[in-house]
């Protein structure tokens, strides 16, 4: 799956992702830090990625997209560590990983996942 992890998100994550299959980026590894949140969420439609966050707002930015746009994995969890975090994405990637790729957004909490498909309209 090819996934773009904001600002939010460890490092280090990006590369254990990578280890597992993925094509993961992380917006500090490119130096696009200070980028805004519409920005990211456009980066992600062009590169084709899913954006992975702690942060709710791309859920209401995923929602009012108009024209389709990448599927968004919001987390909400106690810990973040990045073991629990891989745990969890690890998981969320393996049941959701189809809705995703066509625009879904998924809630991804310590002991369960939401998956809200994009609309067909």
């Amino acid at each position: 799956m090819r996934l773009l992890l904001d600002m939010n998100m460890p490092r280090g994550i990006a590369a254990q992702l990578q280890t597992r299959g993925h094509d993961a980026v992380h917006l500090g590894e490119r130096g696009l830090g200070r980028l805004p949140d519409d920005a990211i969420f456009a980066l992600a439609r062009a590169e084709n990625r899913i954006v992975v966050t702690f942060d709710l707002d791309f859920g209401e930015i995923a929602g009012m997209a108009r024209h389709g746009g990448p599927g968004v994995v919001l987390l909400r969890l106690r810990s973040i560590r990045a073991a629990h975090i891989m745990a969890r994405l690890d998981v969320a990637l393996m049941r959701a990983g189809a809705a995703l790729e066509t625009g879904a957004v998924v809630l991804l909490e310590d002991a369960r996942i939401r998956i809200r498909a994009r609309p067909t309209t």
